[in-house]
Order: C-alpha cells, then structure tokens, then sequence
C-alpha cells in the first residue's frame, strides 16, 4: 500500500473536521461579549449559538446529494468555500442578523462536511486500518477544537472587538483547505457506482494498493445495483437496520451533553466562580484532553474493534456525568476545581468512545449504493440534536441549573450503554462490501 499517498489524501480531506471542529468551537470565548454588545436576551444568544447548528442540519441532511451526484471531491471543494465566507463575513458582520446569517453559512459547511468527509475516507482507506483513517477526521475536529479555545485564549476576552477577530482567524486554514483539496483524486467507489468510470477507478486503486485491485474491483461490481439506487431505493426497507444504527448512534451523541459543554465550556465554568481568564484556559484544557484521547481512540479502533470503545466511553459518561449533577446539587461545585475536574473526565471518556467512533460508524454501515444518503440521515440526526441542545442550554441552565441538566445527561448514557450491549454490531476489519452483505442481507464472511 502507498501509505504515503492513502495518508495525504484522508489528512487532507480531514482539514474539513479540523474547520468543522474550530467552527464549533470559536463562538464560545465571544458568545457573552456578543450579548453585552448588543444588549441579547440569553434566548437570542442561545439562538444565535445555535443559528451554524440549524446550518449544519441543512447542511447535513443535503450534503448527500451533491456528494453522490457530484462526487465527493467537489462536494468538499465547496464545504471549503463555505467556510472562508462564514469566517470572513462572520468577522465584518455590522449587527446580530447578518452575524447569525454568516454563523448559518459555515454552518451549512460542517453539517456537509460530516457527510462528505468520512465517507470519502473510508471509501479509499484499506480495511485494515479504515478505523484509524476515517477517525482523522475526528481527530482533527478535536485539534480544531483545541486550537479555537487556545486562540480565544490568546486573544483575551471577547470584548472590545476582540470577538471578530476570534471568529474571524478562520479564513486561513479555510484558504489552505480550498487549495489542498484539489490534489486528492475522486473516489473510486464513486466513480464505478456513479459514473461508471472503471479505468479512473481502476489507476487510483493502483496507487492505494496495486496488489489488490482486481480484488477491490470485483467487489465493487459485485455489489453495485445500477437500478434503484436513488433515495425511492434508501426507503424501501432493505436498509431499515443500518438506518437505525446511524439514527441511534447519532442521537446518543449528543444526548450526551457534548456539544452544551463544548459551545459553553467557559460559561459552565464561569457558574463554579472561576474568572473570565481563568473559564477561557480551562476551556483549553478541555481541547487538551479532548485531542489526547482521541489520538488513544484512533490507537485502539483497529485493534480493539468499535464496540470496545463504546463500552469505555458509554461507562465514563455515566461516572462523570452523575458526579458532576451531585456536585451542582450539593452546592460543592461553587468556587472549586471540582467540576472543570469532572469535566475533562467527561470529554476524555467522549474522545476515546463517541467520538472516535461515530463518523466511523456510520461512514461503514450503508451500501455503496446509498452511503451518501445514509451518511445524510446519521448526520442530520446528530446536527438536529446537536441544534435543540445549544440552542436551549442557556435557558435551561439559566431556569433549573446544572443539576438537572447534568442527571439527564447521565440518564442518557445508560441507555447508550445498553444499545451498545444489544445491537451495535462491530465493524472492525470488515470490508465495506461485506459489511454490505452482513447488516443487509445477514450473510456472514
């Protein structure tokens, strides 16, 4: 296998998870500047939060359709597009609507780019180590995560305008996706199952692996249904199971609390008494953590399966987020280390099992012939969830405080833990063709 070139292609296109994670990130070290400002209601801030997240559905649920008509390649072209538009038009933005406006467009990019990205991945990456290369893309949304707390921090407080600047330092890795991006090929499951361009299919599987061409190519063909492959054919029962994986694993995500903690990280943590500087560096710690876990997450998918991960993670959710409910209810949170403590155990137990997995997940488990509209559906689940809890989170932290809200989290998690012990099937070392004939037709290798 050409390592080399496999590496560059899924790092490249994983620069979409990178301005996917800095994107989710950013707005949190300027929200409470922005509220000041312009005089918002914590109903409107939370509104205004949740305006890329209301993108990112949209984004999510359409992103299938231009990746599977257009290829995933220049589907990803223009995800890059987005993202420089949003940063730039989110920096000069006069007022909150036209703030709120450019937050949608980048919005539209992320939610495109959780489609579009791990799909492409896993459809170019060897099935040996397609665990580790499709989870570069998580890996660098929690390195854009990092880097967007690290700069929030570096800027200082989002007041005086320092706010624009937060979001607008986005535009440079945005510039540098547009030009990357041109120098990966076009996916050559897309371009047999599609386009039916075999002989381009056939030169980039050469330099993936030249030994296993024929192979890859046999397989292809042998799964590839040129009739019925459209959106009627997504509907119509055959992939009833994987669709509810996708759905399930999505809802769990963010039934978790983990996009609350990420977008409020230094409101959270402002709440126990800490200073503005002090909420925005452990806001730093938390991408800290989140990337070094992560990286252990991306060590162990291949080796110890999918399900293993979940397992860790779904048992550390619950630990963390039941101690952090008893400490707000207690009153030990105020004016303590205690719960940023909790907290970081939280998003270590996220990295190494949610996150490493899902994008995964669900890039593996529909057929070649509808693995864009799959990866729609597991997107756009994640990202209506991921909208209602950012979008509310300031109201209902406001009227009932983190006790409650932490304790449904936790409550959450159990019942992830169980969908993972009874019907989450592993996926690891499995190619994707005969994942095909496994969840669908129930045929094992």
């Amino acid at each position: 296998m050409n390592h080399k070139k496999v590496f560059f292609w899924a790092i490249t296109v994983a620069l979409g998870g990178f301005l996917f994670g800095f994107d989710t990130a950013v707005i949190s070290g300027g929200e409470q500047a922005i509220q000041k400002q312009w005089g918002l209601s914590d109903a409107m801030i939370g509104q205004m939060v949740a305006m890329a997240l209301y993108g990112t559905i949209i984004g999510a649920l359409l992103g299938g359709i231009p990746a599977d008509r257009w290829g995933r390649k220049t589907t990803l072209f223009w995800i890059a597009i987005l993202y420089f538009v949003s940063a730039v038009g989110s920096a000069l933005a006069p007022e909150i609507y036209s703030l709120m406006f450019f937050r949608f467009i980048g919005g539209l990019g992320v939610g495109a780019s959780s489609v579009a990205a791990p799909m492409y991945i896993s459809e170019i990456a060897p099935r040996e180590n397609r665990g580790q290369l499709t989870a570069m893309f998580q890996f660098n949304i929690v390195l854009g995560i990092l880097l967007a707390y690290f700069s929030n921090w570096l800027i200082g407080g989002g007041g005086g305008g320092n706010w624009r600047w937060m979001l607008g330092v986005e535009g440079f890795p945005a510039a540098a996706f547009i030009v990357m991006i041109l120098f990966v090929p076009r996916s050559p499951r897309w371009l047999i199952v599609k386009r039916g361009l075999v002989e381009e299919a056939r030169k980039v599987l050469e330099i993936i692996n030249p030994d296993t061409v024929e192979e890859h190519l046999a397989a292809i063909h042998a799964t590839n249904k040129t009739e019925g492959s459209g959106f009627k054919e997504f509907l119509s029962g055959r992939f009833n199971r994987p669709i509810l994986l996708a759905f399930l694993v999505a809802l769990f995500n963010q039934l978790s609390g983990i996009n609350s903690v990420v977008y409020y990280a230094p409101r959270i943590f402002a709440g126990t008494g800490m200073g503005e500087s002090s909420a925005l560096l452990s806001s730093v710690g938390i991408g800290v953590v989140n990337l070094i876990f992560t990286m252990v997450g991306l060590a162990l998918i291949d080796r110890m399966g999918r399900r293993f991960l979940m397992y860790i993670g779904s048992v550390g959710y619950i630990i963390s987020l039941a101690t952090v409910s008893v400490a707000f209810f207690t009153g030990a949170a105020e004016n303590s280390l205690l719960v940023p403590l909790l907290l970081f155990v939280f998003i270590a137990a996220h990295a190494i099992g949610q996150g490493a997995v899902i994008w995964v997940f669900i890039s593996e488990i529909f057929p070649n012939e509808v693995r864009s509209f799959g990866n729609s559906l597991g997107s756009g689940t994640h990202w209506i969830f991921a909208a209602l809890m950012a979008g509310n989170f300031p109201y209902f932290a406001g009227k009932f405080g983190g006790g409650p809200i932490f304790a449904f989290f936790a409550l959450m998690m159990v019942f992830q833990l169980l969908f993972v012990w009874k019907m989450m099937p592993e996926t690891k070392g499995v190619s994707l063709e005969d994942l095909e004939k496994q969840l669908i037709t129930g045929e094992q290798r």
